[in-house]
């Protein structure tokens, strides 16, 4: 039997209760999930940042620690935390967030808003050029980016990225490297962020990097608020150096009503809805994990603790 402790808010439990056994099931792993197991007893914790679970010392067996979020920012640092720590990179989220970054990305290049918006019933034509004149930078080629990447290369968009260290996707021009961003912003139209949150990667988006990209540049955000100096992103706003930002997520969470972000006429806030983790495929994700640590295989999306991700 394989002890697995669910260590997440009521919701979470409800959500996944039934899920990860069937998924366990289906690869022949004979699990207990529970969410009051023995310390001493548990082989892998299935977890979500929550104020029962703190302190992962007494879980001295413990073979991995596999989260609940892509996100691991919150988690990785807790210095009681020694045990192999994985990300959750879920099919369902990565084909969600595909969709909504494509359909803003298209949003913008189309000009969608300008169209719906007239209220004067003003009949000015002027088509959208063809993609490939388009030139869309995504910051973070991870699953979520790389999936990103090649979708929008594949309807025809100049599509470049940047990651902290060298990658390779076909069709897409791939940048690393202080140099590489620099590179990066100054050669995009729509910029899309996916970057984890890391300290080297908090306000990346500040008042030198956007006096890089071209003027009228787009920015679409459905990764971290704070990837953005918010401040600065105002002032590039108000200055028209920045012709719009779609925004998806923020420092604080729900935005509050006083927020600049709600009232000002270049800025869309959506209320964190870019992609959401499927409990089904996510717990498929889960269940594989759980089998490659019984198996003695590599644990699918170790986070690197020198970096944060």
């Amino acid at each position: 039997m394989i002890n697995v402790l669910f260590s997440a808010k009521e919701h979470n439990w409800q959500q996944y209760k039934d899920v990860i056994p069937a998924a366990c099931r289906q690869l022949d792993l004979d699990v207990c999930l529970g969410r009051d197991l023995a310390e001493a007893d548990v082989d892998y914790i299935v977890y979500a940042p929550n104020k029962s679970l703190t302190d992962f010392t007494p879980f001295t067996h413990c073979k991995a620690v596999l989260s609940l979020w892509a996100g691991v920012e919150t988690i990785a640092p807790n210095p009681t935390l020694t045990q192999p720590l994985c990300r959750l990179v879920d099919p369902g989220l990565e084909q969600g967030m595909v969709e909504w970054v494509t359909g803003h990305v298209l949003r913008h290049h189309l000009g969608i808003d300008k169209h719906i918006a007239p209220t004067d019933h003003s009949w000015t034509p002027e088509p959208a050029p063809l993609a490939r004149s388009r030139r869309v930078t995504i910051l973070g080629l991870g699953a979520l980016g790389a999936a990103c990447a090649k979708a929008l290369a594949g309807l025809g968009f100049q599509v470049a990225g940047w990651s902290r260290s060298p990658k390779q996707i076909e069709g897409v021009t791939c940048h690393s490297g202080d140099q590489g961003l620099h590179d990066a912003l100054a050669n995009t139209d729509i910029l899309v962020l996916l970057l984890p949150l890391t300290p080297a990667t908090t306000d990346i988006i500040n008042e030198r990097t956007l006096a890089i990209m071209p003027a009228g540049s787009v920015i679409i955000n459905p990764g971290r608020g704070a990837l953005i100096d918010d401040a600065a992103l105002l002032s590039a706003l108000d200055a028209g150096h920045i012709s719009h930002a779609t925004l998806d997520v923020f420092r604080v969470e729900p935005l509050p009503q006083n927020d600049p972000y709600w009232h000002h006429p270049k800025v869309t806030v959506t209320p964190h809805i870019a992609s959401e983790t499927r409990p089904e495929t996510a717990a498929e994700r889960i269940a594989e994990n759980i089998r490659r640590g019984e198996a003695g295989e590599p644990f699918l999306n170790l986070v690197d603790r020198t970096r944060g991700y």
